[in-house]
């Protein structure tokens, strides 16, 4: 069966509610997103629909060129590469695309951090974190790579997974030019040019 790959993305925006996060977890970074490319194009997550109000949330797909990482120049970020066969790629592709499909029916699950917090399982339907999402989109794609329950996962959990590989950290606007000078680099070191 032939390996795909996905990505797992961690950013921290500097938002007050990021840095209202943070002072809780300690964690340097409090937002994760799934992403289907190494370009960064396909990047899906539960957070802001709107730049300037966190308050309206729920899916998104995320862009480098719009929304909260455009316009937050500054965000840090770790990003993670997971190896994963086909099958489970397929199913993955089928679950993001179905909330992509059905994105108006999901909101964000504010409750959910609070619960977190206190590590109380609270499953809401159609109501998710970013870690919910992230980690409930794995699990249903047959990885079950955690002990924790979707419902309990935050984001610094994704960094104890053991088989995610390390691909670069950073700030991500400068992503672009590290994945493209990296890809470079393999090419020409495989054309031996």
């Amino acid at each position: 069966m032939a390996e795909k790959t996905v990505y797992i993305l961690l950013t921290d925006t500097g938002t007050w509610f990021s840095e209202m996060i943070k002072l809780y977890t300690r964690f340097p970074y409090n937002h994760v997103s799934i992403a289907l490319d190494e370009e960064l194009n396909d990047i899906y997550s539960f957070g802001r629909k709107v730049y300037n109000n966190p308050f309206s949330a729920g899916f998104v797909k995320e862009r480098m060129d719009q929304g909260v990482f455009f316009h937050r120049k500054e965000t840090k970020c770790v990003l993670y590469k997971l190896t994963v066969n086909e099958e489970q790629y397929d199913r993955l592709l089928k679950i993001i695309y179905q909330f992509e499909s059905f994105a108006a029916n999901y909101r964000y699950n504010l409750i959910g951090i609070f619960a977190i917090a206190m590590n109380m399982k609270l499953k809401r339907d159609n109501a998710y974190t970013c870690s919910q999402f992230v980690a409930t989109v794995l699990k249903k794609s047959g990885l079950h790579l955690m002990k924790k329950c979707p419902e309990l996962i935050r984001p610094d959990d994704f960094v104890d997974i053991p088989i995610l590989e390390l691909i670069y950290e950073g700030k991500l606007h400068e992503y672009p030019a590290f994945e493209q000078e990296t890809n470079t680099f393999r090419v020409t070191n495989v054309v031996g040019v």
